[in-house]
């Protein structure tokens, strides 16, 4: 078992939230039981998840996606309301941390998306943030745009999108997971062959054949599933906690 306070400290310094201006508060969202035995962690602090919890009767839930994003109401009604009561009648800690999870090096969703795909990493993407959240990296051996896909739709259980920019095999790669397909320009000013996120927008197909690089959307969910599971791995080891990583069906 862990303290609350325990747990939202070593959080916040493995995972270096001062380095990042995110678009929410990254760390211990709403606070719960000051004991954790209990950790759930998911993609994101939907109802169904949250609901989830409440079965496994879990202590805190650890997710990628959060509340209070940047511009979002602050009235308490309706969905949130729903949500913060499910919480605090429960009496559930909920932590989230967004950026910093993506670019962690052990935990982070880019790191473990690279580890799913056998990725070699050799770098980052520049102009993908401050730190930068992309990787760049390459093919083991280098592959046609279907058979590079048909891989990723076996590795993730998800049809990707596929946008074709050249007809060249593919030996160099970028990725950032979730909504990262803006960074499309600095992966193809970087001279890769083939770029992945999460999803992607109607701007993002014409970039792609005008910049000459393939774009892959491999869907938003399925590429940030495996570092928040890996955290909490690493914390139920590490603290001697019940883990469950429970993960709530989305085909985005």
């Amino acid at each position: 078992m862990i303290t609350r306070t325990e747990l939202h400290a070593y959080l916040d310094e493995q995972l270096q939230i001062s380095r990042f201006q995110d678009y929410c508060p990254n760390g211990l969202q709403v606070e719960g039981k000051p004991v954790i035995k209990v950790l759930v962690t998911g993609v994101t602090a939907s109802q169904a998840l949250l609901d989830a919890a409440v079965k496994q009767h879990a202590d805190a839930i650890l997710v990628h996606h959060g509340y209070f994003w940047r511009g979002e109401s602050q009235t308490v009604t309706g969905l949130k309301y729903q949500r913060l009561k499910t919480l605090l009648a429960n009496d559930i800690n909920l932590m989230a941390y967004h950026l910093p999870l993506d670019a962690h090096p052990e935990f982070g969703n880019n790191v473990q998306l690279a580890k799913i795909l056998d990725l070699q990493i050799d770098g980052v993407i520049t102009g993908t943030g401050e730190p930068a959240i992309g990787l760049r990296g390459k093919l083991k051996a280098p592959q046609l745009l279907t058979e590079f896909s048909s891989y990723i739709a076996s590795q993730l259980g998800r049809e990707p999108t596929i946008i074709a920019g050249h007809d060249r095999v593919i030996r160099t790669v970028g990725w950032c997971t979730g909504a990262a397909q803006g960074y499309i320009q600095q992966a193809a000013d970087s001279g890769l062959d083939a770029f992945i996120s999460g999803e992607a927008s109607e701007q993002t197909t014409h970039l792609a054949r005008e910049l000459g690089i393939h774009y892959i959307a491999a869907g938003h969910h399925a590429t940030e599933r495996y570092g928040v599971k890996s955290l909490g791995e690493h914390l139920a080891q590490q603290f001697d906690l019940q883990h469950y990583f429970i993960d709530i069906d989305n085909p985005i």
